[in-house]
């Protein structure tokens, strides 16, 4: 599981960068930030990744310093938003489309030898939420696009199993089964069921 403090280490880093990150052709940018001993090692920045890591921020702000700092943060991103209007729509589609061949790719890989990728599903199902939080920073997204992703949303029923929250508990007030209902469940370890 993922720390506030974790969290929060991430979405400095990438505020920090951020100007420099939209003004440049490039998806993947270096976080600048290290993990700490025993720590996953931080992911490159991208606009799906610093909008999860907020996401997740926002279910773990406990304390009055830590809702400050996350409020703050929050209008230093709305701020380079604003200003980077046009960097901002463009580095998100190009964030979506990677995300979405890389949700597109593991889902066929499941669909292929169910047995060889079920248990990926808890990291994996994180694209699929990536591609929901970067759909609506882009308003012009296409309808084949949209399309693409209800496709998948429709494989993935096929072999959905509803459940349990699949990533750690303190993170459900940000991802309500309504919306975020891939997250309640668990794909079939065989096609056939069971």
């Amino acid at each position: 599981m993922t720390t506030f403090d974790y969290d929060l280490r991430y979405v400095q880093a990438g505020v920090e960068q951020l100007e420099a990150y939209l003004l440049s052709p490039e998806l993947y940018w270096p976080s600048g930030v290290s993990a700490r001993s025993g720590e996953t090692p931080y992911p490159q920045l991208t606009l799906s990744n610093l909008l999860l890591a907020l996401r997740r921020l926002q279910a773990t702000a406990q304390t009055p310093g830590q809702k400050e700092e996350l409020s703050r943060l929050e209008q230093q991103l709305e701020a380079n938003r604003y200003r980077w209007r046009s960097a901002w729509r463009k580095k998100a589609q190009v964030d979506f489309h990677a995300r979405l061949r890389l949700w597109r790719d593991f889902l066929e890989e499941y669909r292929q030898k169910p047995s060889a990728h079920y248990d990926r599903y808890t990291y994996e199902v994180g694209r699929r939420v990536q591609l929901h939080l970067l759909e609506s920073e882009i308003p012009d997204l296409k309808a084949a696009e949209k399309e693409a992703v209800q496709g998948l949303d429709k494989l993935l029923r096929a072999f959905f199993v509803p459940g349990e929250f699949v990533w750690d508990a303190a993170l459900k007030s940000s991802f309500p089964p309504e919306t975020f209902w891939y997250l309640y469940g668990h794909l079939r370890a065989e096609a056939s069921g069971g």
